[in-house]
């Protein structure tokens, strides 16, 4: 009889998990990026006026275009979504503009105007701009994935100090406590040796701070109750869309950083699940995103764009399945029909997810060394990823550096993901695109001796071996050790001595001596004898 063997999908996104832990990691993609999918239509709603009813209503339209442009994201159809594991939300990078395109008297209806033209925009340019692919080589793509989680890194501290800086308590003990409590309760998850509670970790230590934060009465659920508890979203709820020509050409700055940092996110998160990303998936991510952007204003919300920390999600986790994003796309979407669970979530204190962060955006950071890892830092790379992740941090340490610039400046450079990748795409074009004028020295940075390896070490490697993430890899998948030289013969002698037992004719590396093997085994014994005594 023969048992048939489940085959493995030909990409690791295309990984289908049990329904179970599928919407539980869904729910854990859904916690960790909640408090930044609320935040802009909270921020654009107050600068245009409006009520705490019709923020509430923005809210709830922003969760419902996030799912249903996640699900487009991760399921697919032709020429729409990259089939990633990554998270659609109202992107960050437009509120400052749609805050000032509101408070210059347009109000909401001429965001609505300015977020729907420049979405068809940037729909068009889409295919365009996805060929820009090449100019994202593993020095340009771990620069920016490094950027990600360094310039996030602030939004998490914030989130640990209690996210309101005009609070009372604001980078109070306790807050700051609660969030150092749920980091320890991330990193203990993860040291029990259990895959489903390691991978888990962020989930469950979000839900353990928070029942922690409701006994000490640091979380409030007293609003849990008031309001809707079913809703569908009006299109157009506040009116038809107004077009303001200055207000539309600010926003397609905006959407072009847009398309920048989705197409960084669509390349990191293609780098942390080892899948391969090409222009025409690049394409699809794009359209997707645009599609969405052009939705979400006839349903009430703003420009849509993939969600970099859930990128820290996917590698602190492992879980590449984009069907388990699928499924935070689809709770994404009851919570902005049931408007009662989004009040639920809505109560997480943010010092527990702060704690949640600062592992989730660390990590991204580390993909991204690790991505730089593989690059060789000849020539002038060296030079292109100091200068472009020291620019990237402009914005992130010194928020007010462009406040004196015009205001496309701003738009293009306040964040220190468009900036490192603005910087690492043109430097790397000037430096190993456009060949004449290169030292042939390299860099004056640049002072490491030639790349060499000894014909010795090459003998000891077979068809198939790899190196990959810092380990010797071998055909079937297997790591192979790497000794120093005594270890190596102790482990050699042992191998000969066992086949001399066996009656078994031993295979010896080329070069190898068996008497010399021995003898130097045996001269090792004696010597950690007389260090042991």
């Amino acid at each position: 009889m023969t048992v048939a063997r489940k085959s493995r999908p030909a990409r690791p996104e295309d990984e289908r998990l049990p329904l179970g832990r599928t919407f539980a990691y869904g729910l854990q993609h859904v916690l960790t990026m909640y408090g930044g999918i609320i935040a802009p239509p909270l921020i654009i709603g107050a600068a245009a006026g409006l009520g705490p009813g019709e923020q509430a209503v923005l809210v709830a339209c922003c969760l419902f275009v996030g799912g249903l442009a996640t699900i487009l994201q991760t399921v697919g159809i032709p020429f729409f979504g990259c089939q990633l594991p990554l998270v659609q939300g109202t992107s960050f990078a437009s509120v400052a503009t749609l805050v000032a395109i509101a408070q210059d008297g347009g109000g909401i209806q001429a965001v609505f105007g300015a977020v729907l033209t420049a979405a068809v925009i940037g729909f068009l340019i889409a295919p365009f701009f996805a060929r820009i692919v090449r100019f994202f080589p593993p020095v340009v793509t771990g620069v920016v994935i490094t950027m990600i989680g360094l310039s996030l890194t602030p939004v998490a501290a914030n989130w640990a100090m209690g996210g309101n800086s005009s609070a009372a308590d604001y980078a109070s003990l306790e807050n700051i406590g609660l969030a150092a409590m749920t980091l320890v309760i991330v990193l203990a998850l993860s040291k029990v040796g259990n895959a489903a509670i390691s991978r888990l970790s962020i989930l469950l230590a979000i839900v353990i701070g928070t029942l922690v934060a409701w006994g000490i009465g640091m979380a409030d659920f007293s609003q849990v109750g008031q309001g809707a508890f079913f809703a569908l979203p009006q299109p157009f709820a506040f009116g038809p869309p107004t077009f303001h020509a200055g207000a539309i050409i600010s926003m397609v700055i905006v959407v072009l950083v847009i398309l920048t940092e989705t197409t960084a996110d669509i390349l990191a998160v293609g780098e942390i699940a080892k899948t391969r990303v090409d222009s025409r998936r690049i394409a699809d991510g794009l359209r997707a995103d645009m599609i969405s952007s052009i939705a979400a204003p006839v349903f009430n919300t703003f420009t849509q764009s993939a969600f970099a920390q859930n990128v820290g999600l996917v590698a602190i986790t492992g879980v590449k399945s984009r069907f388990v994003v699928t499924a935070g796309g689809v709770i994404l979407l009851i919570l902005g029909l049931l408007p009662v669970l989004g009040r639920v979530v809505a109560s997480i204190p943010l010092p527990v997810l702060g704690g949640a962060g600062i592992v989730l955006f660390g990590t991204v950071a580390a993909s991204g060394i690790r991505t730089l890892s593989k690059v060789q830092f000849s020539g002038q790379n060296l030079i292109i990823v100091s200068a472009s992740i020291a620019f990237g941090m402009i914005p992130v340490v010194a928020e007010g550096f462009y406040e004196h610039f015009p205001a496309w400046v701003g738009t293009i450079f306040h964040s220190g993901i468009s900036s490192a990748a603005v910087m690492a795409v043109a430097l790397n074009i000037v430096f190993n695109e456009i060949k004449a004028g290169n030292s042939k020295g390299g860099s004056v940075f640049h002072a490491a001796p030639p790349r060499m390896v000894k014909t010795e070490e090459i003998r000891s490697l077979r068809e198939g071996d790899h190196y990959e993430a810092g380990k010797l890899i071998d055909a079937k998948g297997d790591e192979v050790p790497v000794v120093t030289a005594e270890q190596f013969t102790v482990a050699l002698a042992q191998h000969l001595k066992a086949c001399d037992e066996a009656g078994i004719e031993p295979e010896l590396p080329d070069g190898v001596d068996r008497r010399e093997v021995l003898q130097d085994a045996e001269q090792s014994a004696r010597q950690d004898h007389v260090r042991s005594t």
